[in-house]
């Protein structure tokens, strides 16, 4: 797990660390700053990330929400291990934390895998003991209050919830984010996974609360859309982020190259 690399007129991100079976997967990237992209949105690219982001004065984000189908791997899982990480969470577009939760549709070991996690960076991540199939109607927050957040996933499909409390003591509180992932794993060395073809994947309800104001990602006046390229030649895109719908919340994320 590391920052991404400042450079001169680019946006700086933290990146996130989840943990899959053995494995210790760090997602990195750099990030670069392009045109207006309409409303008050700008586009970035991320070597790990695609999807939208939120920013605010430090301590000013409260909740961030979003719904998603889980996506089904595509085509046969053989050969190279791949992973493709969803959630939504506060923090890690400019700073060194994140409070996230969210699903992963990986292939593994010759087979779709298909769970939920949580994570407390910079305390390792961890796997849900809950069930999460293909298809399924997902929800996920996470909401800060009184010094401690509280991170809440459903599938709302089968009627499960799981919620998790806690405190991360340097949270600046500055971004909300609804993100497709690719990692970085570390076993024993790290580098950027391949990312599982997963279709399109179609995020709604995807709200969040900044400053006291509460709103759908378009509401706000620093919104920020991520496409997540190739690590060495940033002109090829890995996953494609579509511009807001006309309730500004909703986007859809679209596979198109496993990288890294």
């Amino acid at each position: 797990m590391r920052p991404g690399v400042l450079e001169v007129g680019v946006v700086s991100a933290m990146v996130v660390v989840l943990l899959l079976s053995e494995m210790a997967i760090a997602p990195a990237g750099t990030w670069g700053r392009s045109a207006s992209d309409g409303l008050a949105v700008d586009r970035s690219t991320s070597t790990n990330w695609a999807g939208y982001a939120v920013t605010g004065p430090t301590d000013s984000v409260t909740h961030v929400a979003g719904s998603w189908v889980e996506p089904k791997v595509k085509g046969p899982c053989s050969g190279t291990d791949t992973y493709a990480s969803f959630w939504v969470g506060i923090d890690g577009y400019s700073s060194t934390t994140v409070e996230q939760i969210g699903t992963d549709s990986d292939c593994s070991a010759g087979s779709p895998q298909y769970y939920a996690w949580y994570e407390f960076y910079p305390a390792s991540s961890v796997n849900i003991a809950m069930t999460i199939h293909p298809g399924n109607k997902i929800s996920a927050s996470v909401a800060f209050s009184g010094g401690t957040f509280t991170l809440k996933i459903s599938d709302d499909t089968l009627g499960t919830t799981f919620t998790k409390t806690g405190k991360v003591a340097s949270a600046q509180r500055d971004s909300a984010e609804w993100i497709v992932e690719t990692p970085e794993i570390c076993s024993p060395s790290c580098r950027l996974a391949q990312l599982t073809d997963f279709g399109t994947i179609h995020w709604t309800s995807d709200v969040a609360t900044v400053s006291g104001v509460a709103g759908a990602i378009g509401n706000f006046s620093a919104v920020h859309k991520i496409i997540l390229v190739k690590s060495s030649n940033h002109s090829v895109h890995l996953a494609s982020t579509s511009a807001l719908s006309s309730n500004l919340s909703d986007f859809t994320v679209k596979w198109k190259n496993a990288g890294p």
